[in-house]
């Protein structure tokens, strides 16, 4: 296994609605701002992976124009996946393994603001059972929480905690959407209250992945990707125990979480109930800061929140706040798919 390191990180400020800007035009500064900390240029790079989603733009193969922000002229070896960009980022670190590439530029961007997202997100239910019912992202995400309360896991004040926790932490980001004292707000789907869903938004990130020694010459600190691994819950709602997330466990486990103790967690939890169920799945003590930037209920660009949590770990490590991080990322209803990353810091060399 070749060593690869997360090396630079940038996101743009989210924000409720971009009208003035198009998909490019949203992406091209974080671009800029992730190549420029590392001192690369586009042609330097050996491979590019994007996330994003066509239901959300509105139009098919709309990744392509996000290209024009990149430069795909001279040719690039370019590739792109319809999930968050942790999942582009997944596939940069193979591509990487292979050997058919030091470096990769890994990006991804949403913009929520133009449609109704708890709609456009009922598209990823089952075909057959589930989505000819149009239940939407917030409702499941209330049946996920009611069934917690119910097995005595958490109860509506616990959940608030949470929210004021995230959103008291994200007072420190200068990129968050939500920050400090966010009303609990009225019901939007009981038990689940404003305060206790993520905000709607439109946002983009990216990272800088390199391996071995080119990390060392692109990074003061390599935020060192030790373990990685992804794994699907079943598709039916009603065969899963939604109080538990065997695929995260499972996820954390293959990517070694469990090997040693972490300092520090970004979860990828847009809903207060889901920090319940991660924290139980991934055995989370209070010893570990859990979103240090305040998460996704501070910043949930849909697409790109789950690169987000990658990239503020990474950050962390850079910067020597962390040196030992777990970040993960989801899609999908009530935590269906998970993604589960270790990244490490080294020593500085004497």
């Amino acid at each position: 296994m070749r060593d690869v390191a997360i090396v630079a990180f940038a996101q743009t400020a989210h924000r409720r609605r971009t009208d003035e800007l198009s998909e490019v035009e949203l992406l091209m500064p974080v671009l800029h701002e992730v190549l420029g900390a590392t001192g690369l240029k586009a042609n330097e790079i050996g491979f590019v992976c994007s996330g994003s989603a066509d239901y959300l733009a509105g139009r098919a193969f709309s990744f392509t124009m996000a290209l024009d922000g990149v430069g795909a002229h001279p040719p690039i070896s370019e590739s792109h996946v319809e999930m968050d960009g942790a999942w582009a980022l997944y596939e940069a670190w193979v591509k990487i393994q292979t050997g058919e590439a030091d470096t990769a530029l890994v990006y991804s961007y949403g913009k929520s603001s133009p449609g109704r997202v708890r709609d456009v997100l009922a598209r990823q239910l089952d075909p057959y059972y589930l989505a000819p019912l149009w239940p939407d992202s917030v409702a499941l995400a209330a049946l996920q929480a009611q069934a917690l309360i119910d097995a005595g896991a958490t109860d509506e004040p616990a959940l608030a905690e949470i929210a004021c926790r995230n959103r008291t932490a994200a007072a420190d980001n200068p990129h968050a959407q939500l920050t400090g004292d966010v009303p609990a707000g009225d019901y939007l789907v009981r038990p689940l209250r404003t305060g206790d869903c993520p905000p709607i938004g439109d946002g983009a990130a990216a990272v800088v992945l390199a391996a071995g020694d080119a990390a060392r010459a692109l990074c003061a600190r390599p935020a060192w990707i030790r373990g990685i691994d992804h794994r699907i819950e079943a598709h039916g709602l009603g065969v899963r125990d939604l109080t538990d997330s065997p695929s995260a466990r499972l996820a954390a486990e293959r990517a070694g979480a469990f090997e040693r103790p972490v300092d520090t967690a970004e979860l990828h939890a847009p809903f207060t109930s889901q920090e319940v169920v991660l924290r139980k799945a991934l055995g989370l003590g209070d010893d570990v800061r859990v979103n240090p930037s305040g998460g996704a209920l501070a910043a949930n660009p849909v697409m790109a929140a789950g690169l987000v949590r990658l990239g503020e770990a990474a950050a962390r490590i850079h910067r020597g706040a962390s040196d030992r991080a777990l970040a993960h990322a989801t899609s999908g209803p009530c935590l269906q798919q998970n993604l589960v990353a270790v990244l490490e810091g080294e020593s500085p060399r004497v």
